[in-house]
């Protein structure tokens, strides 16, 4: 059970006293132009010399955020996958969660009308880590981080006949529109406690993306487990995000801390509200971390 976090304006947080750093990567870490601004990247690496432990917690796979993770210059762990895969820069594995075959055979055939928007994941560096039937629903910025990747990717139709293992995820990609309908299909599947639904959101792109990944399994739990291994508490763990999908990483960090550019639904939380991502939020949260004062601004009343 993932603690809920006090509201931002009764924080009260002295300097030394977060542990642990967890940082969203994609709205968060990444800028509008997909790269660690300067001021992000200083002020993580003074963290880290500091002795506060940095951990990245993104939905990408492991393999897809290593790039982003090398540019820091300092050993890390990175939580990825939305929380099925905890895995640290050198490739030691600490924890998988991964979805049953059956389950995700089950939700394949219950969405037979999104077969377009369909895309599954595997843990493995080869071909076949992504699967899906074909690529034309999914929204052209998806379709160029495909093409980009085909050394991953295997076409196999019907989708189900690539579970001859435990996949990491179910992932539906398309317009914001078409997944509110997918979204409306999971519902009906009959999967409730067996899967757990998160949603990734860019409005001004028009692209929603639904990941389905085994019951229980999400950035926040994967956090507060990797938390209690390195004998932190929540009330000295800091998480920084900016989408629907990191909203249970937040609750469960002591000190939430969400971007300027975060989405409407975080902003109304109450939490801290740090600048955005073209303005080095993450510094600014990371200054407060490491000195005790305000972040750029509080959230609501």
């Amino acid at each position: 059970m993932i603690r809920r976090s006090p509201r931002a304006e009764a924080q009260s947080l002295q300097p030394g006293s977060i542990r642990l750093l967890a940082t969203d990567i994609d709205g968060t870490l990444l800028n509008p132009q997909f790269q660690i601004s300067e001021g992000d990247l200083a002020a993580l690496r003074q963290a880290h010399a500091a002795g506060i432990e940095i951990v990245l917690v993104t939905g990408r796979r492991h393999t897809f955020a290593l790039p982003i993770a090398q540019q820091l210059g300092f050993d890390l762990w990175l939580i990825s996958s939305n929380g099925a895969v905890t895995r640290s820069l050198g490739g030691e594995t600490f924890h998988r969660d991964m979805m049953p075959a059956e389950t995700c055979r089950r939700l394949c055939r219950s969405m037979q009308e999104f077969r377009g928007h369909t895309v599954l994941t595997f843990d493995q560096e080869t071909k076949g880590a992504i699967v899906l039937e074909r690529m034309d629903e999914l929204g052209a910025s998806i379709q160029r981080w495909l093409e980009k990747n085909m050394e991953y990717i295997e076409f196999v139709v019907p989708i189900e006949n690539s579970l001859v293992t435990d996949p990491v995820q179910a992932m539906f990609c398309g317009t914001m529109a078409r997944m509110v309908e997918v979204r409306r299909g999971i519902e009906d599947c009959g999967l409730d406690g067996k899967i757990t639904v998160l949603r990734t959101e860019y409005p001004d792109r028009d692209l929603s993306m639904i990941d389905v990944l085994h019951g229980g399994c999400s950035k926040g739990h994967a956090l507060e487990r990797w938390a209690r291994n390195r004998g932190f508490g929540p009330e000295e763990v800091m998480a920084i995000g900016d989408n629907y999908n990191d909203i249970e990483m937040l609750e469960f960090a002591g000190y939430p801390v969400i971007m300027g550019n975060a989405c409407a639904e975080l902003l109304g939380r109450g939490w801290k509200v740090t600048r955005g991502n073209d303005a080095c939020g993450v510094a600014g949260a990371v200054e407060w971390a490491m000195d005790g004062t305000t972040v750029a601004r509080d959230a609501g009343p």
